[in-house]
């Protein structure tokens, strides 16, 4: 049973917007998260904490079984976490509440998505649910800084406790992503009853849930009655807002009159058309909500790389295999770029096309770094090095390559192909653990 399951299983509400948890087992074996958003959480820990070594300790206690339960609420999450003497620390660890602001912007434009409400009812939280509620100016997910420790031992930064309930918090927040939304401020029931509220009212063409609507047959007003009053009439209402994406409908048609000129493909440019208004639309409302961020995304892509962006975005199979020969892919590599990108834009996009030898340094930086991940009592798993930035796991179709930025890629062997099988990580052990989790075939 997986760790968002258990936690299901196990928890219990306590009213008030809390949310208890009981001690999950001993996670011998395995990574804290598979989830993004888990791995997210990861990420903004293991970049805030100053000393990587408490970090190290607190895995181990999350792995020992030493986090009892868990009890979540608005803005902190608790737990007491026992010490291999038997003394019991009470730690808790302060994440920032959203303000009702933000939850009515976030909110409206989720209930405008049927996607993302779906999503939520399956306990998911798709990439472009974070992406579209950053363009609205909110941060879901967690960023450095974000977790700040309380703890009893009064160490004044992440110390053993705290980190190991923040590495236990990482499997439950796994499958289940109301967990993070009720630690921003909102809990599961009342955020489903309100996403319904609005859904039905956006339906309903926007009108409040009681007010009339065109079909009950208002009476109206003559018009020249109405033109001779127009001093008494009150000013006319705030402008509406920005269209949403779902409202703005597709591109115009390209393949009318006058026919195109030769070499020129409708299709494709209405293609090209709809992901770059996509794109200026959230970079504006970016740009709109946090002025000075103009949304910049790193260095250009070459022209191998927006490819796969383009063919990322769901074209027709007609267009797709433009763009596979456009990056000299044939279906099957596409499909492969397609999901590095999916994991990791062109970091992973990078990591799956190149091969690089590091130098003598490097290499012992990484096999220093492979020594040191499996923790107290766990064995550590055969490696056998497969090229300067590649190791195999002996006996199992996992593979572990290293990027030039230190970050480690989980890839598992499907049909014979080494395919990507999950986001980065600092840690190669969280890395492997994602590659020898459930074959992607089974995704």
């Amino acid at each position: 049973m997986s760790a968002g399951r258990e936690a299901r299983k196990m928890t219990s509400e306590l009213g008030g917007g809390e949310r208890t948890f009981a001690a999950l087992p001993p996670a011998q074996g395995r990574g804290f998260a598979r989830s993004w958003w888990g791995l997210a959480w990861l990420k903004a820990l293991e970049d805030t904490a100053l000393d990587g070594q408490q970090l190290k300790k607190g895995r181990q206690r999350a792995r020992e079984g030493a986090v009892g339960a868990v009890s979540v609420r608005p803005g902190r999450i608790t737990a007491v976490v026992r010490d291999r003497d038997g003394t019991q620390v009470r730690s808790d660890v302060l994440v920032q509440v959203l303000s009702d602001d933000d939850w009515d912007r976030l909110l409206e434009m989720a209930a405008d998505r049927a996607g993302h409400i779906a999503a939520l009812l399956d306990r998911d939280m798709p990439p472009d649910l974070a992406e579209d509620a950053a363009a609205c100016g909110i941060q879901l997910l967690p960023e450095i800084g974000d977790l700040e420790p309380e703890c009893g031992c009064e160490a004044w930064d992440h110390c053993p406790h705290s980190a190991a309930l923040c590495y236990q918090m990482a499997r439950l927040l796994d499958e289940d992503p109301f967990v993070l939304l009720l630690m921003r401020g909102r809990g599961e029931g009342e955020l489903l009853d309100e996403l319904q509220r609005r859904s039905a009212a956006h339906a309903d063409g926007g009108r409040p849930a009681d007010a009339p609507s065109a079909s009950r047959g208002a009476a109206g007003v003559d018009a020249a009655e109405a033109f001779a009053a127009r001093g008494a009439v009150p000013p006319l209402p705030e402008p509406p807002p920005a269209v949403t994406e779902a409202e703005a409908g597709g591109p115009p048609a390209l393949d009318g009159e006058p026919a195109p000129a030769p070499g020129v493909d409708p299709g494709a440019l209405e293609f090209l058309a709809s992901v770059a208004a996509v794109r200026a639309r959230r970079l504006l409302a970016r740009a709109l909500a946090e002025p000075g961020d103009e949304g910049a995304t790193g260095a250009p892509l070459t022209v191998g790389q927006d490819a796969v962006r383009l063919a990322a975005a769901g074209p027709g199979p007609r267009i797709a295999a433009r763009l596979a020969a456009g990056c000299g892919r044939d279906a099957a590599g596409l499909a492969r770029a397609i999901r590095a990108w999916g994991h990791g834009g062109a970091a992973a996009l990078a990591v799956l096309d190149e091969e690089w030898t590091p130098d003598p340094a490097e290499s012992a930086r990484a096999r220093a770094e492979l020594a040191a991940a499996w923790e107290g009592d766990e064995r550590p798993p055969r490696l056998r090095a497969a090229g300067g930035d590649r190791w195999t796991a002996v006996g199992a179709d996992a593979q572990l390559r290293r990027a030039r930025d230190g970050r480690w890629w989980p890839y598992r062997k499907e049909r014979g192909r080494w395919e990507p099988a999950g986001p980065g990580d600092a840690n190669p052990a969280a890395a492997l653990a994602m590659a020898l989790s459930t074959p992607l075939t089974e995704e």
